[in-house]
């Protein structure tokens, strides 16, 4: 994990996808709930926006992509690209309007606030506007000019110095990697780290066929986006006696009847797999159930020797039975802020959301979306009329499986 902010305290989105406008205040783990369509994957695309800024990538990149080079791995473009990036509504013109982002952090040990904003146009691949601020004083500014100012200047007593810039791509790595000299070292740091963190987000979306195969790498810090490498990773995990103790205990948790420990088995080619171990019998990934294997690498990824600032689930309750969401949603809870910082996750579960408590509903989204202009409002749970006197008495997974949450919107 990068040294970096924490979490993302406050986000406002405008124009990107169904997201008109929207304004969240965020805690360590975030979950995003609604009907299929209601724009709850929107919000996590709007953190691999986010991520393509804290590469560096032109704005361009950011919406469609960029393919694997010598220096870096493939981005992956935002569904649709940059086509149909910018919020449509009633607008006969979507792509003149500009994607807007927020953001606020707090840093606990100094006590200084960052905040950056940035507009954009994804169809003409150009920035219209950016600026990052410290404790309130701006480090950078770029405005409706060609020019990239720092603000800094005047606590100097002279004219801000101004840069001449290229608007295809976001400032922020580029003042950082072409304008040091221009900063003092305090505020080096802050644009090296708050990039780093941007770019440290892993999305996780295990897929069964990728965490049952063999592996050949000796070690992995992180497994991939579908699982790659996930035996390299528990094997690294298991070398660390804490961590693998920890590990396994949540997965006896899962499969109390089933699981001694974790083995890693090693075939004649010297690739290698890993296995439940019960009884002295070892029983390798391939035999093992899909929600076991999907449970195995979602807390996987709270023990990776290199975890992200940022870690993105989608549908955190497939392949699990409903008595044991549960346990992720405790695993979610209690690991959170122990290396990963921040965790985003949508659900379309009862559920699991039945296994969240009164004081989880400030940061648990419903999403819902206007059928006249396609807009999605996203309202947290604890400002749902009503919602938590009921569901002092009430199931919660009823009013949410019975559709009452959105008409109560």
């Amino acid at each position: 994990m990068a040294e970096g902010w924490g979490v993302i305290e406050h986000i406002e989105i405008e124009g990107f996808k169904s997201l008109e406008k929207v304004s969240l205040d965020l805690g360590p783990l975030n979950i995003f709930v609604g009907t299929n369509a209601s724009g709850k994957t929107n919000c996590l695309e709007a953190l691999r926006v986010l991520q393509g800024i804290g590469y560096g990538y032109t704005v361009d990149e950011i919406f469609n992509g960029k393919p694997e080079g010598s220096n870096n791995k493939e981005f992956k473009p935002i569904r649709g690209g940059s086509t149909f990036a910018s919020f449509r509504g009633p607008s006969p013109e979507p792509e003149q309007r500009p994607i807007g982002l927020q953001l606020r952090f707090s840093h606990a040990p100094s006590g200084q606030s960052l905040s950056y904003s940035i507009r954009m146009l994804p169809t003409f691949g150009g920035l219209r506007s950016e600026t990052l601020c410290v404790a309130d004083e701006k480090i950078y500014e770029v405005g409706e000019n060609d020019a990239l100012e720092f603000r800094h200047d005047l606590r100097l007593e002279r004219s801000p110095t101004k840069i001449s810039i290229n608007r295809s791509r976001p400032q922020l790595w580029q003042v950082w990697n072409n304008s040091r000299e221009l900063f003092r070292p305090d505020e080096e740091k802050v644009v090296r780290l708050f990039g780093e963190q941007l770019r440290d987000v892993q999305p996780l979306e295990p897929r069964i066929f990728d965490l049952k195969q063999y592996s050949t790498a000796s070690r992995a810090q992180r497994m991939g986006e579908y699982g790659e490498n996930f035996a390299a990773l528990l094997k690294t995990i298991r070398s660390d006696p804490g961590s693998a103790s920890a590990y396994v205990s949540w997965l006896k948790e899962l499969n109390p009847a089933e699981l001694d420990t974790i083995d890693i088995l090693t075939n004649p080619d010297e690739a290698f797999t890993f296995a439940f171990r019960k009884g002295g019998i070892s029983y390798p990934a391939r035999v093992l159930s899909d929600g076991t294997l999907r449970f195995a690498a979602i807390a996987a990824a709270f023990f990776q020797p290199e975890p992200p600032c940022t870690l993105v689930l989608e549908e955190i309750e497939d392949g699990l039975h409903p008595s044991r969401l549960h346990l992720l949603i405790e695993l979610l809870k209690s690991q959170v802020g122990q290396g990963v910082q921040q965790v985003f996750a949508t659900s379309h579960s009862p559920y699991a959301i039945a296994w969240l408590r009164e004081e989880d509903y400030k940061h648990v989204f419903l999403c819902t979306k206007s059928e006249e202009t396609g807009a999605t409002s996203i309202t947290p749970f604890s400002e749902v009329p009503d919602l938590v006197e009921l569901a002092r008495t009430q199931s919660i997974a009823d009013l949410f499986a019975e559709g009452w949450m959105e008409n109560a919107i």
